[in-house]
Formats: structure tokens, C-alpha cells, sequence
């Protein structure tokens, strides 16, 4: 409690804002000296997850212990993508820019946790003021991102050499627990579906066509070599459709052409490309998702999907499914491992059946 002018001031409440009146003062003209809604902030933790969105979604299960380890805690989470966190369940988010970068550095907080190795990201963690610390910082000398914490040294190392990378058999939801020295009870995804927007679906395929079936067609334009053919897809969507599914296909801007042209080829459903928020709701109305190893399949898993993960490149140990959906692999030994391009021309995805994928769909969401 602190005193000015004689008013008692709560800066260490929850909804203080200190630069504007809180929403307690604004819509029911309380004041700190008898708020009955006044709430201590026990820790103050911030959360460095820059990006890529996908990684920025699978590290929200991380929230959920945190609010279990410190109860009444303030979180803080600095990231490129604001839009994709759960406005409601974090107290701050905010975009990585200069301002906030430069307005962090004049706080302290109780405990600070760095996800990225980019160097920016690390170099924040340096100037933050923290009683704990835990992930990657810069060393001085050099500049090189470095483990500040004992138990960040095994996701940092399989990060840095491919062996260890090959050889690891611990999810990523489970790496970066034990980085901020917990272990992994199988916290779920912290996720909002927008199902409040109430966006109009009429154009999907009704209940009564079978259960709806996602398939994911792009992977972005880093690692191409998780890419399938058109008539790979194709005979994926005749056989869902043989077998009474409803196959709805999904994209964005770069896979609009695909989509398109599948949809003439097949006529399975294609809604067109939507902003991230109401493509998120999409997925929400669907049954399963059959995608690669890309945003969409984060989003999935977040949405409790159940999804059918096409890998080759990357080591299938990385991915939780959660106990929902399978993870399907070429009938080839990729040897492109986080490849972006093939070492022998053709991608070994092309030697991934569309019976293959089809059996994970009907194992997973019988129709």
C-alpha cells in the first residue's frame, strides 16, 4: 500500500494500471482504500516467446503450471504475434518492438524465462532485472546464445548438433518444461477457438455428410520438402469420400491455387482463405486434421483435434499429439533431416501412400 496526496494506492494490484483508472474504477467507481476486488500480485513472471506462431502456440501449456506454481501471479508475455495468445488468460501481452523492449528494462520481475536463441531475444534476457532466470541469454564475450540455467542445457544442445537432435526422444512441450525446471504432467494447450465471433459455416459440409475432415495442403515455403503431391491428395479425398468422410480443404493465401484446383478435381469443400482468428474457428468445426508438420498442425493439437501429422524431415519425438490422432512417416527412410531441399531430387514424401493416411483417419475418427 502507498499513500499520495493522502489516497490510498494499490500498485501492486492485478487490475492497476497506473497510467489510466483500472476497469474496477471505471465501471464501478472503486478506489484502492476499500476495493472489495483488490487483488496482490504474488509474482510478477515475464515470457520471452518471440515466434514462429506455431511455437508460440505449443508453448502455452507452459501458462498453466506456472498459474499452479505461483498462484496470483502477473504474467507478461513479449512475442511477434500477440494476436494468436488468449487475450483473457495472460495479464500482458506484448508486441516485441522497441518500446516494449525498452519499458521492460526499467522493471523486475520475479522470474524471467527466454524460449529463443535469437539473439535479440537472449540479449533481453541479459538487461531484464530477475531474482530467476531461466533459458537463453548472450555471453558476453562472444555473443553466442547460452543456457543461463542447468536444466536448458538439453534443449539447447539438441538445438545445436543434429546427432542429438536425431537421438532425442523427448516432445517439445516436455523440453522446455524441465528448461524452466518443472516436469510435464500432460498440461493441455491454452487456446481460444473465437467460437464467440459466431462466424457462418453454411457452406460446410452438414453433419449428416459424415464427419469433416481437414486437410492442411501447404507447409510454408522454409521446408518444402514435407510438400505432397496434388494426385497424392487427390486419392486421399476420393477414399475419404468413398469411406463417407466429408474432406474440407485448408490453406492460405499459398495454397489457394492447390485448393482451388483440388476442390475442381474432387469437390470437396473449400471455404476460400480467412484472417488467422476466423481460420482458427474452421478448424474448430471439424472432426480431424490431416496436415504436415506446420501452423495448422499446432493449431490442431491446441484445439484438441484429433490429427494426422504427415512427418518426414523432423524427429517424431518432437510432436505430442496428446493421445489424439497419429503421426504418419514415409515408407522411405528420410535421409533430409531439417532439410528444406532433397538430397536426392525427390522428396521422400512422395513414398507416403494416401492408403496410409487414410487408415491413421479412419483409426482416429471413425466415420
Amino acid at each position: 500500500m502507498s499513500q499520495l496526496n493522502g489516497i490510498t494506492v494499490h500498485p501492486d494490484c492485478r487490475h492497476f494500471r497506473g497510467d489510466i483508472p483500472c476497469r474496477p474504477n471505471k465501471e464501478h467507481g472503486y478506489m484502492c482504500s476499500d476495493c472489495p476486488v483488490y487483488a496482490p500480485v504474488t509474482r510478477r513472471i515475464l515470457l520471452i516467446k518471440l515466434g514462429a506462431i506455431g511455437d508460440v502456440i505449443r508453448t502455452t501449456p507452459l501458462l498453466r503450471r506456472l498459474r499452479q506454481e505461483y498462484p496470483g501471479c502477473y504474467i507478461t508475455w513479449l512475442t511477434l504475434t500477440p494476436a494468436i495468445l488468449p487475450q483473457g488468460e495472460i495479464e500482458e501481452i506484448l508486441k516485441f518492438d522497441f518500446a516494449s523492449a525498452l519499458q521492460l528494462q526499467g522493471r523486475e520481475f520475479d522470474v524471467a524465462i527466454n524460449l529463443d536463441k535469437e539473439k535479440e531475444a537472449c540479449a533481453l534476457l541479459n538487461s531484464t532485472k530477475a531474482a530467476r532466470k531461466f533459458g537463453y541469454a548472450l555471453r558476453p564475450a562472444d555473443g553466442v546464445a547460452w543456457p543461463v540455467n542447468e536444466q536448458a542445457s538439453h534443449k539447447y544442445l539438441t538445438g545445436v548438433f543434429d546427432q542429438l537432435s536425431l537421438a532425442n526422444t523427448k516432445p517439445y512441450v516436455q523440453e522446455i518444461f524441465e528448461l524452466c525446471g518443472f516436469d510435464f504432467r500432460g498440461e493441455e494447450y491454452v487456446f481460444d477457438t473465437h467460437q464467440d465471433q459466431g462466424y457462418d459455416w453454411r457452406q460446410l459440409p452438414p453433419p449428416g455428410a459424415g464427419p469433416r475432415i481437414g486437410l492442411n495442403t501447404g507447409c510454408g515455403d522454409r521446408w518444402t520438402t514435407r510438400l505432397w503431391s496434388d494426385e497424392k491428395w487427390i486419392a486421399l479425398i476420393e477414399k475419404l469420400q468413398t469411406a463417407g468422410y466429408a474432406p474440407v480443404l485448408l490453406g492460405g493465401e499459398a495454397e489457394d491455387a492447390r485448393n482451388r484446383a483440388l476442390h475442381a478435381a474432387t469437390g470437396a469443400a473449400y471455404l476460400g482463405t480467412f484472417p488467422l482468428p476466423q481460420f482458427i474457428n474452421l478448424m474448430h468445426q471439424l472432426d480431424g486434421i490431416v496436415t504436415q508438420v506446420t501452423m495448422a498442425m499446432h493449431i490442431s493439437i491446441a484445439l484438441r483435434k484429433p490429427t494426422i501429422l504427415m512427418n518426414n524431415i523432423f524427429n517424431p519425438h518432437e510432436f505430442d499429439l496428446y493421445g489424439r490422432g497419429q503421426i504418419v512417416q514415409p515408407d522411405r527412410q528420410c535421409v533430409c533431416f531439417y532439410r528444406g531441399t532433397c538430397r536426392l531430387g525427390t522428396s521422400c514424401m512422395e513414398d507416403l501412400p494416401a492408403e496410409k493416411v487414410f487408415e491413421a483417419v479412419r483409426a482416429s475418427v471413425p466415420a
